[in-house]
């Protein structure tokens, strides 16, 4: 490899450390009913999100809250989208990074190999231009001539080695290249992916916020409280279906630390892409509190939903993982009695609500 190929080498490692530096997110608001399912299903596909309309100026303020829940949901796929964009493009600049240095590691290697090789050439030229065989068929001594064929036979060895080396340091670091090469087009791929779900969640968020804006504070107060009779007729259905009934699984030792560091966090606000210690997202909360109990799960909702053990909501027990709408863009926490904390979405804290306020899609177990 020549120096154009080490430079190329540098910059890659200094582009994929400066796309290192940005944030990253996961949330959703409330549907008004939630669904009881028998046992755990596939979910659909998110369907691409519309663009925000506002309310018409006679709309109720039930209306009102309908449309400022999907905004919020809409968010919410978004989020967990640039969230799992972020994850790989961490994931992969942290791969370039290491090509670069194995690259770094096979041009001196070959350096070194083609110094030794220069060095048995010039070695020859000193002792006439003759080929070692040429110069001992010269030697009268027969212990000269023995020792003589025995380094003869070391040096074959030795060349025929250095040359297999060189061969394979030189494919390696061709291989280094293209998959530097490879990387670098995905990180880019998935920056354009974050941008693109960056510049939806902002729009999604603003457009809730302006519709927000118009109400009058007795209205916004109105709101708050349709909001909250919502999710609790929906825990009140949810629990009157008996769907608890016999439900009291006793939380693992990792399950009570992963309860525990949730707890603590009640009252911090969501922030989309956060993941502590000051504020978080839905799934940075989650994610967070198992890594805190010693056990890594995937960072996005969707992503944990697809990844981790999923179980009957019969068995669930605290520390597991519920799941929300048919998309998969919101988690929380199951706490014991028919509770969740979580972390609800912009202009909210981190909270203990019903397990049964939000359409459930399903249960995981992070340390089944």
């Amino acid at each position: 490899m020549n120096r154009r190929h080490c430079a190329t080498a540098a910059i890659t490692l200094v582009c994929a450390l400066t796309l290192l530096t940005s944030p990253g997110p996961a949330f959703a608001a409330p549907e008004p009913a939630p669904t009881t399912p028998a046992s755990v299903t596939q979910p659909n596909a998110p369907a691409p999100p519309a663009p925000p309309a506002s309310p018409a100026p006679n709309a109720s303020l039930e209306e009102v809250r309908l449309e400022i829940d999907a905004l919020y949901r809409k968010a919410a796929s978004a989020t967990d989208a640039y969230n799992l964009a972020e994850e790989q493009t961490q994931q992969q600049s942290a791969e370039i990074v290491k090509l670069a240095q194995e690259m770094a590691r096979g041009q001196a290697r070959i350096k070194e190999l083609k110094d030794r090789a220069g060095a048995a050439a010039r070695a020859q030229y000193r002792g006439g231009g003759l080929p070692p065989e040429a110069q001992l068929a010269l030697v009268d001594d027969p212990q000269l001539f023995l020792d003589g064929v025995g380094r003869i036979q070391q040096g074959q060895k030795a060349t025929q080695d250095l040359i297999t080396e060189l061969t394979r340091t030189q494919a390696d670091l061709a291989t280094y290249t293209k998959d530097a090469s490879t990387q670098w087009e995905r990180l880019e791929a998935n920056r354009a992916k974050k941008e693109k779900a960056k510049k939806e969640i902002k729009e999604k968020i603003a457009a809730a916020k302006k519709i927000e804006d118009r109400l009058e504070k007795e209205e916004l107060a109105r709101l708050r409280q349709l909001e909250r009779q919502a999710q609790h007729k929906a825990q009140a259905a949810w629990l009157g279906s008996g769907i608890l009934k016999g439900v009291g699984g006793t939380a693992s030792e990792q399950g009570r630390k992963a309860v525990e560091f949730a707890t603590r966090q009640l009252g911090k606000p969501y922030v989309w892409g956060a993941e502590g210690p000051g504020s978080y997202d839905c799934s940075g909360l989650t994610s967070q509190a198992w890594a805190a109990a010693g056990r890594g799960i995937p960072r996005t909702s969707q992503e944990q939903w697809r990844l981790l053990p999923r179980i009957d909501i019969k068995d669930l027990r605290p520390g597991d993982l519920i799941i929300y709408h048919s998309d998969a863009s919101h988690v929380g926490m199951y706490v014991g009695n028919g509770a969740i904390i979580h972390a609800p979405r912009p202009g909210r804290n981190v909270t203990v609500a019903g397990a049964g306020s939000m359409s459930i899609l399903g249960v995981v177990r992070p340390d089944r």
